[in-house]
């Protein structure tokens, strides 16, 4: 693997020049330091207070506070630590730059918070794809485990934390915490619905600290810099900074880490490059493939959950997807579709058949076989889907693609009116939807 420098001012996360997979590296950069300063007496009040003053919020997606969630583990005589790192999400490869590049942050935030609450175990779920990244997390663990930070016993106690890779099998459905916990106990990766919550029963029934890896690998950060300088580099509201995925067309595809106060324009146009000519900017998936989806008015927006959360979409895992005037929604709308229904579980009715039928409705507004009724139709499906799923699985669809019928409807509507699509030789996406697929009649479909 090539040396990497970070391409950004204000890094935290990635502030090095090199490589840091090894632990020599790691700790001739000030790591394990502050794992030294958690064993030699950090009590959990000191590091929930540093971890709330800071202000950082879990980073895979939903964005709950980081200090508040580890003040509600439950006691216990047995209680573990899970790392997320089933990242799956569309668009988003953050969490794996972070494995690959720098492994020993995540682990030094895993023991920090062991020691300091006394865990038993922590378990890195991994997703099955993520073959080399595993083996890279092994190898950092056996650096760990030979200097004495991992299995040895540690204070007048004889604590000794243990940390295990489990590789999953590769179901997107295990990024939400209650598939991954079945999966992690031996069963199949479905969610379950709540009450109890993995603070009071998680993994083998015990209560548990889950949290996804950019989240645990800032918690050294943030003890080296001071909770308050942290936070300076974000919002009020969110704190910190970000490590954002950008694809699509850009000049500069990558991971760059933004602070939480910048722009999504800084990102998109400074950092990667921009739209390259002649194209112009059309819209912006902000969080990955589940977030509604926005304009060009997205480049004044800051990063921060709650700026994106106003503006009606979510800040998600982080991935940004940028789209140009070449691009169909409609082949858009449905490939997003598409993937969501081949990842369902199948367990909630709503999810499993709900999915399918937006993107079978979908295919017919695409093939040019679909009455103007059909366009609501696929809104009525949405409004019946999102909400009533066992996790956000279905919403992770209906968002989307409900987004994308209400902001652009006027090209879905030029799909029924010519029977074809209008782009459908220049679209970025016309291979995957060659035209035409049938030629059936219009049905009209009542939206009642």
């Amino acid at each position: 693997m090539p040396e990497w420098t970070p391409r950004l001012e204000a890094n935290v996360l990635l502030d090095f020049e090199g490589d840091l997979r090894g632990i020599g590296a790691y700790e001739a950069y000030g790591g394990y330091a502050q794992l030294r300063r958690a064993q030699a007496g950090m009590d959990a009040e000191t590091l929930i207070a540093e971890l709330g003053g800071s202000g950082l919020r879990g980073r895979g997606g939903a964005g709950f506070p980081t200090g508040r969630k580890v003040s509600f583990l439950a006691p216990g005589s047995e209680r573990y630590l899970v790392v997320n790192a089933d990242e799956s999400e569309p668009g988003s490869c953050k969490d794996r730059e972070l494995l690959l590049r720098t492994p020993h942050a995540l682990l030094e935030g895993i023991l920090i918070v062991m020691n300091v609450l006394r865990l038993t175990r922590a378990y890195i779920y991994i997703r099955g794809e993520y073959l080399t990244e595993s083996e890279v997390l092994e190898d950092a663990i056996a650096e760990a485990r030979a200097r004495g930070y991992v299995g040895a016993p540690s204070g007048p106690d004889g604590y000794a934390p243990e940390i295990t890779v489990h590789r999953g099998a590769g179901a997107y459905i295990c990024g939400e915490e209650t598939a991954l916990l079945s999966s992690l106990n031996g069963f199949r990766g479905q969610p379950s619905a709540k009450p109890p919550f993995p603070a009071v029963s998680g993994a083998f029934e015990r209560p548990t600290l889950l949290n996804n890896v950019e989240t645990i690998a800032t918690i050294p950060a943030i003890l080296r810099k001071g909770a308050e300088q942290y936070k300076q580099l974000g919002t009020e509201q969110s704190g910190g900074t970000h490590v954002m995925s950008i694809s699509g067309h850009v000049l500069r595809p990558g991971n760059y880490e933004m602070p939480m106060s910048q722009t999504m324009g800084h990102l998109i146009e400074e950092l990667a490059g921009g739209v390259p000519a002649p194209r112009s900017l059309k819209a912006v998936i902000p969080g990955g493939a589940s977030s509604p989806i926005l304009g060009p008015e997205a480049l004044d927006l800051l990063c921060a959950p709650e700026a994106l959360a106003a503006a009606g979409t979510m800040a998600g895992s982080a991935g940004v997807m940028v789209i140009d005037d070449s691009t169909c929604i409609v082949q858009l709308a449905l490939r997003t579709a598409e993937f969501y229904t081949h990842e369902s579980c199948g367990k909630c009715t709503p999810c499993r058949e709900g999915t399918r039928w937006i993107t079978e409705t979908l295919r017919r507004i695409e093939d040019g076989i679909a009455a103007h009724a059909e366009i609501d139709l696929v809104l009525q499906i949405c409004d019946n889907v999102e909400g009533k799923c066992l996790c956000p699985l279905g919403d992770a669809c209906a968002m989307p693609v409900r987004s994308m019928v209400k902001r652009f409807r006027a090209e879905f509507e030029a799909h029924v009116d010519q029977g074809s699509c209008p782009l459908h030789d220049t679209s970025s996406l016309s291979s995957l939807y060659p035209q035409p697929r049938s030629l059936l009649p219009l049905v009209a479909v009542s939206p009642a």
